[in-house]
């Protein structure tokens, strides 16, 4: 099998720039792998605008094609768990790290890195949500083993983005009281829409906040922020409050003290989606398809092409970026 097909390819100059072309590959480029897939969807997340900015932490050696989701139909397999013509979500793991990527015709990848697509979600619905809502579902799933959700008073940060829209979103309709923190106070309306029942701008809530204990005012969050985003909510959670981790985008750092954890038994929760096992990742895609069925997936969603994707890396390097941007791949 040595057919050609289109990739979106970062490649580097002798000068230590970076810069990304549409070109011609060929399956024979692709690394090894059992399954070789023919995408459908990809999305553009924030690992993959670093991969394509040539952020070498993410990215170790170019030429490269980046992305980290995909969703496609398997053309060849020699893995007798899937047969040809199987619909298959890829997302995390190497692929569009160091393992060419979603943003092209075609990806091979081991078996152990694909679900089967639920039969009740669309492949376009599942890249909607892609890493991000994977993210923002497995923040919740932990959340939910202490906590039941409906009536509680949820508190979400860098709401307008991927993994927060889609944590706004689905913690309304588990029937959660959803407080949307962002930077971006014109996107008031886009976070009521899907579901905010109070939107706060971030510097006057984090402002707020006076000592490592303040008020307790949520009883969950989900933080993608990190750094002075994270202290605060962890200074306002109630009594037995928890927040949910899961990204860095203000800071690696924080501070806190030990007041929160030993005076109201709050609980910070680590949460990875990259490196989940397999089985764990297929029951939050399942979830998705059934008890946690997204309503207007449409609403958060920007669909680009691959020779469109360049202005929305841009934008997602920059905090620009509100919702999802889903990518459709034209042999699809």
């Amino acid at each position: 099998m040595n057919r050609q097909f289109k990739a979106m390819v970062i490649d580097e100059s002798e000068s230590g720039n970076f810069h990304a072309t549409i070109k011609k590959k060929s399956i024979d480029d692709l690394p090894d792998g059992d399954l070789i897939i023919k995408v459908q969807y990809s999305s553009l997340n924030y690992k993959d605008a670093l991969s394509a900015s040539g952020n070498k932490g993410v990215t170790q050696k170019y030429p490269h094609t980046p992305g980290i989701d995909s969703v496609g139909i398997i053309e060849e397999s020699s893995d007798p768990g899937f047969s040809k013509g199987t619909s298959v979500i890829v997302s995390g793991y190497d692929l569009g790290m160091n393992t060419s990527g979603g943003f092209s015709e075609y990806i091979r990848v081991p078996a152990d890195w694909a679900v089967k697509l639920p039969q009740n979600l669309t492949a376009r619905e599942s890249m909607i949500i892609g890493t991000a809502g994977l993210t923002a579902g497995l923040c919740v799933k932990a959340l939910a083993e202490k906590h039941k959700m409906k009536g509680l008073k949820a508190v979400v940060s860098g709401a307008t983005g991927g993994v927060g829209c889609m944590a706004v979103k689905l913690l309304s309709q588990l029937g959660a009281e959803v407080t949307a923190l962002t930077g971006k106070t014109e996107a008031s309306k886009f976070l009521e829409k899907i579901g905010a029942n109070d939107v706060l701008s971030r510097t006057d809530f984090i402002e707020s906040i006076c000592g490592p204990m303040s008020k307790g005012i949520w009883d969950i969050g989900i933080d993608v922020a990190g750094g002075t985003s994270l202290s605060a909510i962890l200074a306002s959670l109630k009594y037995e409050g928890s927040v949910a981790c899961c990204g860095l985008v203000d800071s690696p750092s924080f501070k806190a003290s030990v007041f929160p954890f030993i005076l109201r038994s709050n609980s910070l929760i680590g949460v990875d989606s990259a490196e989940k096992p397999i089985e764990d990742k297929a029951e939050i895609w399942n979830l998705f398809s059934t008890d946690w069925k997204l309503n207007d997936l449409e609403d958060i969603c920007h669909t680009v092409t691959l020779e469109t994707i360049l202005p929305q890396i841009d934008k997602i390097l920059s905090g620009g970026q509100t919702g999802r941007v889903l990518i459709k791949i034209k042999n699809s």
